[in-house]
């Protein structure tokens, strides 16, 4: 069984609700519902119109059996979203009219769905943009206790390969901060050693990647991942964080016995933590076509509750199981 298969088969265990808020727009949101709802990966509420929604689908034979849709812009939840929206938005001084506005804004609605555990997550991206998934994120649910970075990763599956958890990566931030500082690298690998425990159920050994290992090169650039390793080691000492590293040291036992020897992580990476998005975007697009790994993400990490993004190019089939992945963190954030 692979590890996507065994992340639906525990999303399916301990069944959670998603909203998927984006279904007003897409067919492949409508389809990706019905299917998660058949398979029992959760229970799935869709917004919009009831009968725009079914509209979307009706040529080709989606059954909607099941699955919740709620008019979001003629909820009775609405007014009272609309008024906590204000609250915790306190010091943009929305007018009443103005915050209900907002929350006709089905991503937003969502995203207040999750933050008064109506739901337990939300999947979206396949309509909205990265920016505008982010933002309604930040703005209605925050980050989580102890991290101040809201970011993202990528759960990477190449096959046939020796390295990480039997071939299956993490790999982070390769879409949301484009140039972190310190402070925030040391977020991103903390919020990305989560994720590799929570969703490969592995130890995470979090490799800060450079183009140095342990001071081979001098340079500013280096000097930015050797301070957030060591950030990232004071704020959680419990972790195997260790870095600066080349890639080769990170996954190859051999090299990284010759390079680092005593590392905790070296040749036993199983997180992969690049120093800016030009690095960790590159990586894991090449890690994609090159070795024709399977990519889900941008998944975000670092939200005090479950909100996922996806690729507007995505498939139906990635809007399910990316939704299985968000059934997993909600799982894990109840415990």
């Amino acid at each position: 069984m692979g590890i996507m298969d065994k992340i639906i088969e525990r999303a399916k265990s301990n069944k959670q609700k998603i909203v998927l808020p984006e279904s007003f727009y897409e067919a492949r949101t409508v389809k990706a519902g019905a299917i998660i709802q058949r398979e029992g990966i959760a229970d799935v509420t869709l917004l919009g119109d009831p009968a725009k929604v079914k509209d979307l689908v009706k040529d080709v034979g989606i059954s909607l059996d099941g699955v919740a849709i709620l008019d979001h812009e003629k909820s009775d939840l609405l007014e009272s979203f609309a008024e906590t929206y204000r609250e915790i938005r306190v010091k943009e001084n929305l007018t009443k009219d103005q915050a209900i506005a907002q929350m006709k804004d089905p991503l937003y609605f969502g995203t207040m769905m999750v933050k008064k555990g109506i739901m337990g997550g939300m999947t979206c991206g396949a309509y909205n943009t990265t920016a505008n998934v982010m933002r309604a994120a930040i703005k209605i649910i925050g980050s989580q206790k102890g991290i101040k970075t809201v970011s993202s990763c990528f759960l990477m599956i190449v096959p046939d390969c020796p390295y990480g958890a039997d071939g299956a990566m993490i790999y982070a931030d390769c879409g949301t901060v484009p140039n972190p500082n310190e402070e925030q690298l040391a977020d991103i690998a903390i919020a990305a050693a989560g994720m590799c425990k929570m969703l490969l159920g592995v130890e995470p050994y979090v490799a800060m990647l450079s183009f140095s290992t342990y001071g081979s090169a001098k340079d500013p650039l280096v000097d930015k991942v050797i301070n957030a390793t060591k950030i990232a080691k004071a704020k959680a000492p419990e972790l195997n964080i260790d870095g600066e590293l080349q890639g080769d040291s990170a996954l190859i036992a051999s090299i990284g016995q010759k390079k680092c020897p005593g590392s905790p992580v070296a040749g036993k990476a199983n997180t992969l933590i690049f120093p800016d998005l030009n690095a960790g975007n590159i990586a894991y697009k090449l890690t994609q076509r090159l070795a024709k790994a399977e990519a889900y993400g941008p998944l975000v990490q670092g939200l005090a509750l479950p909100v996922n993004d996806l690729s507007r190019g995505c498939s139906t089939e990635d809007i399910v199981q990316v939704s299985a992945v968000t059934a997993i963190e909600a799982q894990a954030m109840k415990k």
